[in-house]
């Protein structure tokens, strides 16, 4: 019989997109593999060819939440969770999930005893990327990690018509998004800056610019801003569901974001990144093994080798990128990866 794993990776979006490596390696050996996520990232999950089953929980709803994730999880046996995450709300699903092996991270890089509730863990070391985090819970199961990693992010046919009706008025002309905010204000670039980079864009490369995003009330209004401030408006995309972005993202020849979970979706998807980090470590937090030649990072200090086991965050520091920098990167891009050059022939419409 197939063994059963329980992954509990609840939140963000780039987390969850981080996860999807260790759920196709997982079932690539035979696993059946439910996952169980918060509301907002759910998405990203279904459909998908690796994932048989999404168990949402709705951690806002306090003591209903947890009861209706108990409901959800009592008809199920797992023979392991993994937890991978390190906070506090990850510990309910673990131990609801009942698994005999419940596997977490080692109590040094985890918070507020959430190692407790595993009884196994990742063997004590330093803080990585992200991704690379991950895949260590693939060597405590003796599975293979996948090379080259995978994520598998699949569109339906539906979507893929919404796609081509969505781009097909712009005739094949290339698409640069910008990703107008992050989760925090403190990795948040600068409105006017990216007005001017969109001129730039419009201007000098001939993209055509579009505004990503999600609901949220603070990145529509950097948006707005952005709109109002550029001289040609770009297409509005803010506001839509992940499904939507994610096929937004797709069908883009270029990204420009801070450190947010659209770079990553992005990233997954073969799109390059122009990625701008101050405030985090782009080496912890960064599109995985891919764009760093796109990155533009002032958290790194002069001199220094990139190091991903810092964590600490860096004050003042996007606000020292400027528009010039982000476009040196733009035209590394159109000249190292095409982009802008030629249409993405397997997403965008004929």
């Amino acid at each position: 019989m197939d063994k059963h794993v329980c992954i509990v990776l609840l939140t963000g979006l780039g987390d969850v997109v981080h996860g999807l490596p260790v759920a196709n390696a997982l079932r690539d050996r035979g696993w059946r593999v439910t996952w169980v996520v918060e509301p907002m990232p759910a998405p990203l999950l279904r459909p998908h060819p690796s994932i048989d089953d999404v168990v949402v929980y709705r951690k806002k709803e306090g003591v209903r939440g947890v009861a209706a994730l108990a409901r959800a999880l009592s008809g199920r046996r797992f023979d392991v969770t993994l937890n991978l995450n390190v906070y506090t709300k990850s510990v309910w699903p673990t131990l609801l999930s009942r698994a005999p092996v419940r596997v977490g991270f080692d109590r040094g890089r985890s918070f507020e005893g959430v190692w407790l509730a595993a009884n196994r863990h990742l063997p004590p070391g330093p803080r990585a990327h992200t991704q690379d985090m991950f895949l260590q819970f693939l060597d405590v199961l003796g599975v293979p990690r996948p090379e080259p990693l995978e994520w598998r992010i699949p569109f339906t046919a539906e979507e893929r018509r919404a796609q081509a009706g969505f781009y097909g008025p712009l005739e094949g002309r290339p698409v640069a998004a910008l990703v107008p905010a992050s989760a925090s204000r403190k990795k948040d670039w600068l409105a006017d800056r990216y007005a001017a980079v969109a001129d730039a864009l419009e201007r000098d490369y001939g993209f055509r610019v579009m505004l990503v995003g999600g609901p949220g009330e603070r990145e529509n209004a950097i948006a707005r801003e952005i709109a109002e401030r550029a001289a040609t408006p770009p297409l509005w995309a803010m506001g839509d569901g992940i499904r939507r972005l994610m096929w937004t993202l797709d069908a883009c020849d270029l990204v420009i974001a801070p450190d947010t979970g659209p770079a990553h979706v992005a990233r997954a998807l073969g799109v390059p990144v122009v990625g701008l980090y101050g405030h985090t470590n782009p080496w912890r937090v960064g599109p995985y093994r891919a764009f760093q030649d796109l990155w533009v990072d002032r958290y790194t200090d002069p001199g220094a080798a990139p190091d991903p086991s810092h964590a600490d965050p860096r004050h003042g520091r996007m606000e020292q990128i400027t528009a010039a920098h982000v476009l040196e990167r733009v035209q590394h891009a159109v000249g190292h990866y095409g982009a802008g050059r030629t249409a993405r022939a397997t997403t965008r419409p004929a």
